[in-house]
């Protein structure tokens, strides 16, 4: 369990810098420079994914159970992570309504993602790993709305990037629902083990 806390410590941390110690983060990028800084910035988080996934595994051998949730709460965190795709495809594709409404939308598919797996899971591992992200996205996507609300922020999006968007999106969702998810992680979200 402690590889796991260390991996989220490790890997929210990094991914809150530019949010809460920003003026250190503009110093160690004019120190570094841009690219030295990304790569130290992507190896930190890399050890704390793999700190993360290590913990996680870990702590799946010998789970304590808060509470155990019935099967049909699979099928209703794999409708939940729909959102969670589509949101996730907004962040990369540029020129959305979707994005432009959302304003973070990897974020807010974070927050689906994370609620969608605390209602399907019920060992303290699961509430430490998806709660964390859980708390940490709505945190940081209040603070980033603050911003672009006092920055004055606009966006724009055009209808065709949002059906783009959403087909992509789909297409991820039934790939990972049906396929990857049973390949990388051990559960199928529709049945089986």
């Amino acid at each position: 369990m402690l590889a796991l806390i260390a991996g989220l410590v490790v890997f929210l941390g990094v991914h809150s810098v530019g949010l809460f110690a920003a003026g250190w983060r503009a110093q160690m990028i004019a120190r570094l420079g841009p690219l030295a800084w990304k790569g130290l910035y992507a190896l930190v988080a890399v050890v704390g994914l793999v700190l993360i996934v290590h913990g996680y595994g870990q702590a799946r051998l010998s789970p304590t159970w808060l509470w155990v949730p019935p099967v049909w709460t699979r099928h209703l965190a794999a409708l939940l992570t729909l959102p969670a795709f589509i949101l996730l495809v907004a962040t990369y594709l540029p020129g959305s309504h979707i994005k432009a409404r959302v304003g973070h939308p990897m974020l807010l598919g974070v927050k689906f993602w994370a609620i969608a797996h605390l209602i399907a899971n019920g060992t303290v591992a699961d509430l430490l790993l998806f709660g964390s992200f859980l708390i940490w996205a709505v945190a940081l996507f209040v603070v980033l709305r603050r911003r672009d609300r006092i920055a004055g922020v606009v966006r724009s999006g055009r209808a065709s990037r949002d059906v783009a968007v959403v087909v992509v999106g789909l297409v991820a969702w039934v790939a990972f629902a049906l396929w990857l998810h049973k390949l990388l992680i051990g559960v199928a979200p529709f049945g089986g083990a």
